[in-house]
């Protein structure tokens, strides 16, 4: 009996090893990159009304040195901007708190010691530097300490120029049109070889203009060269700063009073006709840089104004044109304020309050703006249209709606008489939120020249055996299975026949 079993053993192991062979042989075989996880990115968009946080992922392996970013989530911060909090200490660093700790949940732990985490403070927080250098620093510092108290990779917490805003915010339009790089039916990474669109933005402090040019740039300070995905691209860039929606309608208002004199009433011909606001000289006029020029030598900046509108769309367009200065220009030329700009080429996008406004213009007035003429047509409409009117076609309040046609004026003399659009440029800009699922602004474009700075890793590689060899393995395998079957049935035989002599 002992013997018996000792011969069947060994042809019962070999047929073990033929059926599991064959069948991990036999099973569907390709080779298949395994890329590794995905790695995160956080920014803070700091800016001089709110502040945003964006989280962003992208596979670790790299296209060209820069990842291919997607945006993974969002907060958005409660309370005002990080500016809005100087002299209140801790109120900055506390008011990221809910934020950063979404950021915690949604990046997988193990990632989180590698996650990138930068702060950009835009124009509020450089408005803050020029009044006080100190308290700027001081907010800073505050809100860089909370950010190393989370256990991710903090890169910077840092004021943002007005010129990388504006570069920031072209490469997130361009990166979201995918000009840069998109995916091929082949499943790689390609390069499109398309043009490359500029950038428009309007924040609450800032506007900036962002574009590609060949012409020869006389102010070397609005030049700007980024690599991206194995190319490099000379933009030109500039940030006005107090030419954001907020500061300007400061100005503006600004201007009114000191026109008409400080006085308990004036008169805004940009406000919907009787509509009225009660506002306080200091806090909402002349608090801030960007009014300097106007403060009267004398005023009690508590002192209450009300402020009445009178719906007149000319006296609104020639007091918005007072805040551009088109006279001096040391250039070859100038867009305003003496500023350079060579001639706009090219399709733009134009994104945050411009898109906004034009929403509400479009919504008013249900005129297409694709032309001067329709700009100021629909400017028009806007600025003739009672304050319960607006509220009816928008369903929104009146906090939103009495600006609109002072916000609509400042864009038309922006954008045509600042920029230079015209007939035929003008209808190449699209008015844009957001683009392919993420939210259009600088942070994007801030987060993939942070990306470059991620170590890539390597892809995981499942190599899957050539046809000759793999057919000639299951070959032996087979041959093993009917040498085992072969033995294991002899065996069996000669069993029975012992059997059968006794």
């Amino acid at each position: 009996m002992g013997l018996r079993y000792s011969q069947t053993i060994p042809a019962v192991v070999l047929l073990i090893v033929a059926i599991v062979g064959i069948l991990l042989v036999v099973l569907p075989t390709k080779e298949i990159e395994m890329p590794p996880e995905n790695m995160y990115g956080i920014v803070l968009d700091a800016g001089s009304s709110h502040t945003s946080m964006y989280i962003y992922k992208w596979p670790a392996d790299k296209q060209n040195g820069t990842g291919i970013v997607t945006q993974h989530s969002e907060c958005l911060v409660s309370g005002g901007g990080i500016s809005s909090y100087a002299g209140v200490r801790g109120g900055a660093a506390k008011s990221l708190e809910v934020c950063l700790d979404q950021a915690m949940n949604d990046i997988p732990k193990f990632r989180h010691h590698q996650t990138p985490l930068s702060l950009g403070a835009t124009a509020g927080m450089r408005l803050l530097n020029i009044v006080n250098a100190t308290e700027s620093q001081r907010v800073l510092k505050e809100v860089e300490n909370k950010l190393r108290s989370y256990p991710f990779n903090v890169k910077e917490a840092t004021i943002l120029s007005g010129q990388e805003e504006g570069a920031y915010g072209w490469v997130t339009v361009n990166y979201l049109l995918e000009n840069f790089v998109k995916y091929g039916f082949a499943g790689r990474w390609l390069n499109p070889g398309r043009d490359t669109i500029g950038a428009l933005d309007l924040g609450g402090a800032s506007t900036q203009i962002t574009f590609e040019t060949s012409e020869n740039v006389d102010d070397k300070n609005n030049v700007m060269e980024l690599k991206l995905y194995g190319q490099t691209y000379k933009l030109y860039t500039q940030s006005f700063l107090c030419y954001g929606q907020d500061q300007f309608l400061r100005k503006l208002l600004a201007h009114l009073i000191t026109t008409q004199g400080v006085k308990t009433q004036v008169f805004h011909p940009c406000y919907p006709k009787q509509f009225n606001v009660s506002i306080k000289l200091g806090r909402d006029v002349f608090d801030s840089p960007c009014t300097k020029n106007y403060r009267p030598a004398q005023f009690d900046p508590q002192m209450s104004v009300s402020v009445v509108g009178t719906g007149d769309y000319q006296s609104c367009l020639d007091n918005v044109k007072k805040m551009f200065s088109f006279d001096s220009c040391s250039y070859s030329k100038c867009s305003f304020d003496g500023v350079f700009q060579p001639s706009v080429r090219g399709s733009f996008m134009a994104f945050s309050a411009f898109f906004f406004t034009h929403s509400y213009i479009t919504r008013l007035t249900n005129i297409p703006v694709k032309s001067p003429s329709q700009l100021k047509e629909a400017v028009q409409v806007v600025c003739n249209m009672t304050m319960s009117e607006m509220i009816e076609k928008t369903d929104q309040s009146e906090k939103y709606m009495k600006n609109v046609c002072a916000v609509s004026n400042f864009i038309q003399v922006l954008l045509i008489e600042g920029y230079s659009f015209d007939e035929h440029s003008l209808p190449t800009i699209s008015f844009q939120k957001e683009a392919g699922g993420a939210s259009v602004g600088w942070a994007l474009g801030y987060m993939l020249n942070q990306s470059s700075m991620v170590p890539a890793e390597r892809l995981g590689l499942m190599k899957a055996l050539p046809s000759g060899p793999w057919a000639g393995i299951v070959f032996l395998f087979i041959t093993i299975l009917l040498i085992a079957l072969g033995y294991l049935l002899m065996l069996y035989r000669n069993t029975r026949a012992k059997e059968g002599l006794v």
